[in-house]
């Protein structure tokens, strides 16, 4: 998770890097209160034990600086062209669609108990399907080689091992979660979107505040009984699900650096007052 997290973050400071400005520290903030708070904070952070510290160190450490760079490379070529952005929502719409029916279905408690109508995305992928492909869309889109590998997976440990889902929502939901504000700021810039158009994949309109609900999520993974054995498993599966998504974004044609030099001359252009 912390690839996805990381690679969000370096996005975001990259692109608000002018903006950025660090609050001076008032005489009243000692030291000592300071280092209190720190460790109020480390101690109620759910990501800092549990399942969730292991899930977010264990896809971490399992991930090369090749595979990390995969994922970035494949994410600046969705942005590249509207056909490359189109297609890689094309591929989620049928992931999406897999999973949220194997939540629906599944008898797996845990599952349902992780399951947020907030975060579901069939909905949000199926509007962004109709802005880029217009009406009848459902006839005129297909899911790839990549989608379809994809689907397999979740369908096959859906029908086998239905608490391994965990692993999906964990890798797929938080990571459209942390980064999605982001992601679509940058695909509206890139691709020259408007009003809103064809990025209603990332957006959460139904989350007030994406930290205390991630909070809150983490809190209920950590509540979860399960054995350290399943555990290992979910984490295994986050795992593969990583690699998953590489295989769809290496699908899409496109040059990553065009779409990077087109939002960073956008940004640019926007900050100087030059549109």
């Amino acid at each position: 998770m912390k690839s996805f997290l990381s690679i969000a973050s370096l996005l975001w400071l990259a692109s608000n890097a002018t903006s950025f400005t660090v609050k001076p520290i008032t005489p009243q903030r000692t030291f000592s209160s300071l280092c209190m708070s720190t460790e109020a904070a480390v101690e109620n952070n759910p990501r800092k034990e549990g399942l969730a510290l292991q899930l977010d160190d264990g896809t971490r450490k399992s991930h090369s600086v090749a595979q990390n760079s995969a994922f970035v490379t494949g994410f600046f070529k969705g942005l590249s062209n509207r056909d490359s952005y189109s297609k890689l929502l094309t591929s989620l719409y049928f992931v999406y669609v897999t999973m949220e029916d194997s939540f629906d279905s599944t008898t797996e408690a845990m599952v349902k108990q992780m399951d947020n109508p907030e975060l579901r995305r069939v909905d949000a992928a199926s509007e962004d399907m109709e802005y880029f492909f217009g009406k009848g869309w459902k006839d005129k889109i297909k899911p790839s080689a990549a989608a379809k590998k994809y689907v397999a997976r979740v369908e096959e440990v859906a029908k086998n091992k239905p608490r391994l889902l965990i692993a999906h929502q964990y890798t797929r939901y938080l990571g459209d979660l942390f980064g999605g504000q982001m992601m679509g700021g940058m695909a509206s810039k890139s691709l020259n979107l408007s009003d809103g158009n064809g990025i209603a994949f990332y957006k959460f309109d139904e989350i007030d505040s994406t930290s205390e609900f991630i909070s809150t999520w983490y809190k209920k993974l950590n509540s979860l009984d399960l054995t350290d054995e399943e555990k290992d498993e979910i984490i295994d599966e986050a795992n593969l699900v990583f690699d998953l998504n590489i295989e769809i974004l290496q699908e899409l044609e496109g040059s990553p650096f065009q779409a990077v030099f087109t939002y960073a001359w956008k940004s640019f252009k926007e900050k100087m007052g030059l549109n």
